[in-house]
């Protein structure tokens, strides 16, 4: 199960998803709606953080449950699928949504967004099948680093096809801003597409699926049940996703806010936008790949904390940059390590996890990124509303960071692998 086309066919659905990251919740979509459909920015930050959190705390309870009946019956690729195909419906639905209409746009980024995230935990859980152990960083960096490349070429063909012409493609008009919104029909069509090699290539291991006559929501929670008890044979499992609990927060906000930062506080528009939308993910991407190998050999622990470091400074030179060239110079940096901070932490988790609970672990981890992820929307949001400021609001992402790796200095990576190795042999 470690082919060539098997790995291909799995990173190819980071090259797919990553379109709905890129365009709908980081670049444009949320650009838009903050500028065009909100009544005003501050209060565009505001509810569509408030729809992030939302969306985070109903994955959050989510992701543990459904990855432990996937555990259960060996449904993680039909959940893949299903998820899969209501972010591309949700992502199709923003297109007739106009100026004016905040709640209509909210309740499908709600819905796509929750359909996304769900949809990688299924992705996730993959790995460390379809991975060998001592090539584990490097593919998972495949993933993250074809994820930016997607993200890219998106990006490229959004604003040299919808964004920038005078007559757009496809006949669509820039009355209205449908040129914009045509550019969500882009991401599920993409979405759609690159999708397709997941689902016929890569199999999933069904060996040691339970007995059909446990294949019950009992059964489920049972198994929850029994993981919570075990829990202390994963003593390094659960101080890594309290870390990362926190520091991933610090990410989610990047990325849902970045975008609605630049063009709030530093007037970007939207083609200079798209621009810095492709810099960010020609970095993000050849830092993925590049820390893959690193990660290999110095091990995901020393990776994440590396990248944390660069992030905390580029964080605070954010949010002290007085123009757009020194927060060029702090987007960059952040482009550059965040990847390697989300496929480290992906590959480092699946060194933890015991083989016969991939799904439900990667359940636990999306939870772990999801469980507190309202609070980095939520601050910002909130912060933005009382001093009227999105510097401030992006302050709360300096904190996350922090403490975020101050608290990943107590995990343990070797003991968690040794532990993790001994639970597969038994």
């Amino acid at each position: 199960m470690t082919g060539k086309r098997t790995i291909i066919s799995w990173a190819l659905y980071d090259f797919a998803n990553s379109a709905y990251t890129t365009l709908v919740i980081t670049f444009i979509y949320s650009v838009y709606f903050t500028t065009s459909i909100a009544a005003t920015e501050i209060q565009g930050t505001v509810v569509w953080s408030r729809t992030y959190t939302l969306s985070a705390l109903l994955v959050a309870l989510l992701s543990p449950v459904l990855g432990a009946m996937a555990d259960q019956g060996g449904y993680r690729k039909r959940f893949l699928f299903l998820t899969t195909v209501i972010a591309v419906i949700a992502s199709a639905m923003l297109y007739p949504v106009l100026p004016g209409q905040v709640m209509l746009a909210l309740i499908w980024v709600f819905i796509g967004n929750t359909a996304f995230e769900l949809g990688m935990v299924f992705y996730n859980a993959f790995l460390p099948d379809i991975a060998p152990a001592d090539r584990i960083g490097r593919i998972s960096g495949y993933g993250w680093g074809l994820g930016y490349m997607g993200g890219l070429i998106a990006m490229f063909i959004a604003l040299f096809g919808f964004i920038q012409p005078e007559i757009p493609w496809f006949g669509f008009s820039t009355e209205m801003g449908e040129n914009i919104r045509a550019t969500n029909l882009l991401v599920a069509v993409w979405y759609a597409f690159f999708s397709i090699p997941i689902f016929l290539f890569v199999r999933e291991n069904r060996s040691k699926l339970k007995s059909q006559s446990k294949k019950t929501m009992k059964a489920t929670f049972l198994e929850l049940q029994e993981t919570f008890r075990e829990v202390r044979k994963y003593r390094q499992v659960v101080k890594f996703l309290i870390a990362r609990l926190i520091y991933n927060d610090g990410l989610i906000t990047v990325f849902a806010f970045g975008g609605i930062y630049a063009s709030g506080t530093f007037k970007f528009t939207m083609e200079e936008m798209l621009i810095f939308g492709i810099v960010l993910n020609i970095t993000a991407g050849s830092g993925a790949l590049a820390f893959g190998f690193l990660d290999d050999l110095l091990g995901g622990k020393k990776t994440v904390q590396i990248s944390l470091i660069a992030l905390i400074l580029a964080t605070l030179l954010a949010v002290l940059a007085p123009n757009k060239i020194i927060f060029w110079t702090a987007a960059i940096i952040v482009g550059i390590f965040a990847g390697p901070n989300q496929a480290a932490s992906r590959s480092l988790m699946g060194r933890f996890v015991p083989r016969d609970k991939t799904n439900e672990f990667f359940g636990f981890f999306a939870f772990s990124g999801k469980f507190t992820a309202f609070l980095g929307p939520f601050f910002l949001g909130l912060l933005t509303e009382i001093f009227d400021s999105q510097r401030a609001g992006i302050s709360v992402v300096l904190v996350l960071f922090i403490l975020g790796s101050f608290l990943l200095r107590l995990v343990d990576e070797k003991e968690g692998i040794r532990v993790a190795q001994g639970i597969r042999q038994e």
